[in-house]
């Protein structure tokens, strides 16, 4: 049975997004799903369907590399906090080669993963393009260290921090 806009209307829960994702993997159709409703004028509906989107594994996922500046668009031009989270949550685990750098989403990430005033599921995603964009280029790593060390870390939350800590550490490869 497809998935229907009507069914992604509703609150949701986990259960409903893990069952949202299990119909999706059942047809195999990740691409054609996430085409369908990740744009869709209901942020209700984008938001459920990307969150059952994020409970696919890293494999099944791959399945959207070929939309993958569709969805960094996405992440860059919605006006709905839970969609630009989920977006970002799928760019980060695609793959991203150096060809694949854009100036814009760069730009983007590292403003907002120092705005203070944005999610921290956002900055912390954003903190983790930024840095895996910037490992391809040794000036923009330069740069991008420079900005974590100049951070006011009292700011932030402890997922900012975290992250943070473990690009500054080495320990976020």
């Amino acid at each position: 049975m497809a998935v229907t806009c009507e069914r992604l209307k509703g609150a949701y829960s986990e259960g409903e997004a893990l069952a949202i994702y299990s119909e999706v993997k059942e047809n195999d159709d990740f691409l054609g799903f996430a085409q369908r409703f990740m744009h869709h004028e209901d942020y209700q509906v984008a938001r459920n369907a990307l969150w059952g989107l994020t409970k696919a594994s890293n494999k099944e996922l791959s399945q959207l590399q070929g939309i993958l500046h569709e969805l960094i668009d996405l992440s860059m031009q919605t006006d709905n906090s839970s969609v630009r989270r989920l977006s970002l949550n799928i760019v980060e685990r695609l793959e991203m080669k150096e060809e694949d750098l854009r100036t814009d989403f760069l730009d983007f990430c590292l403003d907002h993963m120092t705005n203070i005033e944005e999610y921290p599921g956002i900055q912390s995603l954003c903190m983790k393009l930024a840095f895996r964009m910037c490992k391809f280029y040794p000036e923009l790593m330069d740069e991008f260290i420079r900005t974590l060390e100049a951070m006011e870390i009292g700011y932030y939350k402890p997922a900012v921090k975290s992250v943070r800590s473990r690009i500054l550490s080495g320990k976020l490869k």
